[in-house]
């Protein structure tokens, strides 16, 4: 792999697995309403938050971290009093007693709109207005959480770049295979991958915290005493699942714990890595194993979001197993041929699996995704892969993510307005 290439690959993954604190949907949100903030120039009065199905889908249950509240409006709120565009996905870190108060008396004060924007340009768009007396500014963030496309004050245009839609290519993404995944993970330099070793500090960080504190519906911290109790089996499979679906039920209650994101999602984050982390540690493997492997992960989650996009009906757990799957095969002695075999048993597994939005529930998907993860990289092992004559699986392991992004951004369009529609009528 030629020098400009591979540097090309490490600048997206440097992108692409960042940390947050919360859900990154109303994280996103509040970076928005921060940043209309500052254009302002002044706390608003009154805020106008108009956005995608999918984020609103993303926003409506997820705790929202520091605050002990549910969904955007306290998101909205806090964005307005104490957040700082500069932060990024850690937007609301500087959250205090205090503004949690001002922020419910502005949700009490019904200075606070949201809405859902119809035909929007992208899954991911959010459109905000803030406005003080005859003073305005608006916002408008689409394809990733943070990528400002549109700044106004006073309906004076003071930024502004096209729309791109999240599953179109751009020139400056590097054009990504499997097989050159595979082969970056492989033959990167350490000491250019060595940052990959956070995402397991951070998120291993979340579970241990998790298994202190009673987080969402507490699935880690229930597994992790089946773990010890041996209800589930002394074994790696429940330790795997405990410490994943644990830093889940941290970050979906809203706990105000950092986690290292993937392609924009906590939850992808945390899939990618700690499954990986786990049996590493589990089995002994050295750090150079572990970062090629937890490499290969995220750089798998990465590649096939590439096609799928942020957002999708899809659920994520799928997409970021899967890289966990390649990951565990890798340090259980697979090479390439054993992973394509890997990704095939996943794609195969899980491929109907639909994101009813963020909540806490999902460390239970998680849970199940990563404990198929490790089914998948077995199989594998021994040769055993879902073949070309079944379902949606191609001959070809490129094509076969093709044909999973394609069922899901074509095939379950529907999917999505129709579990839009169940959460806002119930």
């Amino acid at each position: 792999m030629l020098y400009a290439e591979r540097k090309q690959i490490i600048e997206l993954i440097k992108k692409e697995v960042v940390p947050a604190i919360g859900c990154t949907e109303p994280v996103a949100v509040a970076f928005a309403v921060a940043k209309a903030t500052e254009t302002l120039g002044a706390i608003p009065t009154q805020i106008s938050v108009c956005l995608s199905a999918n984020v609103l889908k993303n926003a409506m249950g997820v705790g929202i971290p520091g605050t002990g509240m549910i969904g955007l409006p306290i998101a909205v709120a806090l964005g307005a009093l104490i957040g700082k565009s500069e932060y990024q996905l850690e937007v609301l870190k500087d959250i205090t007693p205090e503004s949690l108060e001002a922020g419910k008396q502005m949700i009490a004060d019904k200075q606070i709109a949201i809405s859902l924007k119809e035909d929007a340009p992208d899954k991911l768009y959010i459109e905000v207005v803030c406005s003080k007396g005859e003073e305005s500014a608006k916002v408008i963030v689409s394809n990733e959480h943070t990528h400002i496309i549109s700044v106004e004050k006073n309906r004076k245009v003071l930024f502004e770049e096209a729309a791109v839609s999240a599953s179109e290519e751009t020139t400056d993404s590097p054009i990504l295979s499997m097989e050159k995944v595979y082969q970056f993970a492989m033959e990167t330099p350490l000491d250019e991958i060595r940052f990959i070793l956070e995402s397991v500090r951070l998120n291993k960080s979340a579970s241990l915290s998790s298994f202190k504190h009673d987080y969402g519906h507490t699935l880690g911290k229930i597994m992790i005493k089946s773990y010890e109790t041996g209800i589930m089996g002394n074994s790696m499979l429940p330790k795997i699942m405990a410490y994943t679906s644990a830093a889940c039920d941290a970050r979906m209650a809203g706990a105000m714990i950092p986690v290292m994101t993937n392609s924009g999602s906590g939850n992808q984050g945390i899939t990618a890595t700690l499954p990986v982390a786990v049996y590493a540690e589990d089995t002994g493997k050295s750090e150079e194993s572990l970062m090629r492997a937890l490499t290969l992960s995220h750089l798998t989650v990465i590649y096939i979001k590439q096609s799928l996009g942020r957002l999708s009906a899809l659920c994520g757990c799928v997409v970021a197993s899967t890289g966990s799957a390649c990951g565990i095969t890798y340090l259980m002695g697979g090479g390439y041929e054993e992973v394509t075999f890997a990704v095939k048993n996943m794609i195969a597994n899980l491929a109907g699996v639909i994101c009813d939005g963020a909540k806490p529930s999902c460390s239970l998907k998680v849970s199940s995704s990563v404990g198929t993860a490790l089914f998948s990289a077995m199989m594998a092992m021994e040769g055993k892969y879902v073949t070309a004559v079944e379902g949606i699986i191609a001959d070809d392991v490129d094509q076969s993510i093709r044909n999973l992004t394609k069922l899901a951004n074509q095939g379950m369009t529907q999917t999505d307005k129709v579990v839009l529609d169940i959460m806002t009528h119930k």
